[in-house]
C-alpha cells in the first residue's frame, strides 16, 4: 500500500454491508460483537503487534504487503485482516474459499480496479485460502503483482504445502499463535464489562473464568461463544459458575483436525514422547488423539513402528506387545481398545532404547543405492536349480551347524565388501548381550569400514 489516503464516499453495496455489520455488532453472537476494531483491541500476538513488532510497524507505515496469515482457529486471522483494512483506510473485500467461485474472484478484482479511479486501495481477504484450487489461486496472481489489491489469505494449514508456490512467493507468511490462557482471560474480562458485550449484566466466577480459558484451547472465538452460552442461562445480577460453563460446553470435542497440522503435530509429539521415555506425555498425546477422533489403527501402527525403530533389540518384547495391541484394536475396537493402546504405549516408552537396527538398514540401503547391488559369493548362491552346480553355485559353502560353535569364520558379504559394517548394537537392555556376542564373532574388527546411517526425524 502507498501513503495513507482519506477514505472516499462508499457506494450503495458498501453502505448495505456496513449496515449489516453494524447490526451484527449489536445483536449478533458475543464473538461478533466483541470483534476488535483497532490494533490496541487485538489480544495476543505480541511478537507481531508489540510497538516494535514487524507487522505493527508495517501497518503504521501503511506498507502492508500481501500476507498469508497462518494459525489455528480463533487466533485472530479474520480480525487482523479487518483491522489492517480499517487502519490503512482501505476497502475490505472478503471471500470464503469454501463458497467463492473463479467468477467471484474476478469480480472482486474488477471492483478493486474500479476503486482505483477514486484512489481507494483494496484489501482482499480470502478465508481458508488453502481450499482454492490452482485456477482460483492463479487468478489472484495479476492482482497481487500489479498491486491492485493487498491480498490477505487465512489458513489453518501449512501454506507452503497448500498454497501455490507462484502465489506464496509473492506474499509474506505470518504465523499466528494460539492465544495463551492469560490472553483469553483478558478477553473474557473485557467482554464482561464492555457495552458491546455483557456490559456487567452478570458476574463471572474465577473458577468459571479459568475453566473457559483452559477449555478454549487458545481459540478466542470459542472462548467468547462459550461465555455467551454459559451466561445465557444466568439471570441478571447473577454469577456464571463453573457448572454453567460445563453445561454450556456439553462435552464438546477437542479441537483436532485429523487431516491438518494438529494431526501431524500430535502424532509427532506422541512418538517423540515414547522415544524420550516419558510415559505421562505419551499417554497425554494418546488421549488428545483419541478424544479428537483419531483412527486407533493409525495410532497402533505408529506404536508398532516405534517398537522396532526406537526400542529394537534392546527389548524385543516391545514389538510383541505392540503387535498384540494392534491386533487387539482390530478385535476389540473403541472404547475398550484405548486400554490396549495405553499398555503398549507405556511399555514402549519405558523400554530401553536402541535404534541400531533402524540405522543399520538405512545405512545398508544407502550403500546399495549409492554403489548398486553386488552379487553374493558363489558359495552362497542357489545351487538347487538344474546345472547351477556346474556354474560353481554353492561351491565351498560351509554349513554352520556342522561347526563346533555353530558359527563359521569369515564374512558372508559380497566380494570387496568383507570389511563393511552396517550394524552397531548399543549396550542397552537385551541388546548388550547381542553386542558382546557380535564383538566376539567379529573378532574385534567391527570398527572397520563402518557405514553409518543418520536417523531421519519424524
Amino acid at each position: 500500500m502507498s501513503a495513507r489516503r482519506a477514505r472516499p464516499p462508499q457506494g450503495g453495496d458498501d453502505l448495505f454491508a456496513s449496515a449489516v455489520e453494524e447490526d451484527l455488532r449489536r445483536t449478533g453472537p458475543l464473538a461478533a460483537r466483541m470483534r476488535p476494531r483497532t490494533l490496541d483491541e487485538v489480544v495476543g500476538q505480541g511478537r507481531l503487534l508489540a510497538p516494535e513488532g514487524a507487522l505493527r510497524r508495517a501497518i503504521a507505515a501503511d506498507r502492508v504487503p500481501s500476507l498469508v496469515l497462518y494459525g489455528p482457529p480463533g487466533s485472530g486471522k479474520t480480525t487482523l485482516a479487518r483491522v489492517i483494512a480499517g487502519t490503512t483506510r482501505a476497502a475490505f473485500e472478503e471471500l470464503s474459499a469454501t463458497q467463492a467461485s473463479l467468477a467471484d474472484v474476478r469480480a472482486a478484482l474488477q471492483r478493486a480496479r474500479d476503486r482505483r479511479v477514486s484512489a481507494t486501495p483494496t484489501v482482499l481477504f480470502i478465508d481458508e485460502i488453502h481450499r482454492f484450487n490452482k485456477g482460483q489461486q492463479d487468478a489472484l496472481l495479476p492482482g497481487v503483482e500489479e498491486g491492485l489489491v493487498t491480498l490477505i489469505g487465512a489458513t489453518t494449514e501449512n501454506p507452503y504445502y497448500e498454497v501455490n508456490s507462484a502465489l506464496i512467493s509473492r506474499m509474506r507468511v505470518v504465523v499466528l499463535d494460539a492465544l495463551a490462557p492469560e490472553d483469553v482471560a483478558a478477553l473474557l474480562d473485557r467482554a464482561m464489562a464492555d457495552p458491546r458485550g455483557l456490559d456487567g449484566r452478570v458476574a463471572l466466577a474465577p473458577e468459571a473464568r479459568e475453566a473457559i480459558a483452559l477449555r478454549a484451547n487458545g481459540d478466542a472465538r470459542a472462548a467468547l461463544n462459550l461465555l455467551d452460552e454459559a451466561a445465557a442461562g444466568v439471570p441478571d445480577g447473577g454469577t456464571v459458575a463453573v457448572e454453567d460453563v460445563q453445561a454450556a460446553a456439553g462435552g464438546r470435542a477437542v479441537v483436532y483436525d485429523r487431516q491438518g497440522d494438529a494431526h501431524y503435530d500430535t502424532i509427532s509429539a506422541f512418538i517423540k514422547s515414547m522415544r524420550g521415555s516419558d510415559p505421562d506425555a505419551a499417554l497425554y498425546y494418546l488421549a488428545v488423539m483419541l478424544t479428537g477422533g483419531e483412527d486407533p489403527k493409525f495410532i497402533a501402527r505408529r506404536i508398532v513402528i516405534a517398537a522396532s525403530e526406537d526400542v529394537g533389540n534392546a527389548d524385543p518384547m516391545a514389538l510383541t506387545v505392540a503387535t498384540a495391541a494392534s491386533r487387539a484394536v482390530e478385535f476389540v475396537g473403541l472404547p475398550e481398545c484405548r486400554i490396549n493402546l495405553a499398555q503398549a504405549t507405556v511399555y514402549v516408552a519405558l523400554a530401553p532404547k536402541s535404534d541400531a537396527s533402524y540405522r543399520g538398514i538405512d545405512a545398508a540401503l544407502a550403500h546399495v543405492e549409492r554403489e548398486g547391488p553386488r552379487r553374493p559369493p558363489l558359495a552362497l548362491r542357489d545351487a538347487s536349480r538344474v546345472n547351477a552346480r556346474f556354474l560353481g553355485h554353492g561351491e565351498g559353502y560351509r554349513n554352520p551347524h556342522a561347526a563346533p560353535e555353530g558359527v563359521v569364520e569369515g564374512s558372508l558379504m559380497p566380494e570387496g565388501l568383507e570389511d563393511v559394517r552396517f550394524f552397531h548394537p548399543s549396550a542397552r537392555g537385551a541388546e548388550a548381550a547381542l553386542s558382546r556376542r557380535l564383538a566376539a564373532l567379529r573378532g574385534g574388527d567391527g570398527a572397520r569400514g563402518d557405514e553409518d546411517g543418520e536417523p531421519r526425524p519424524f
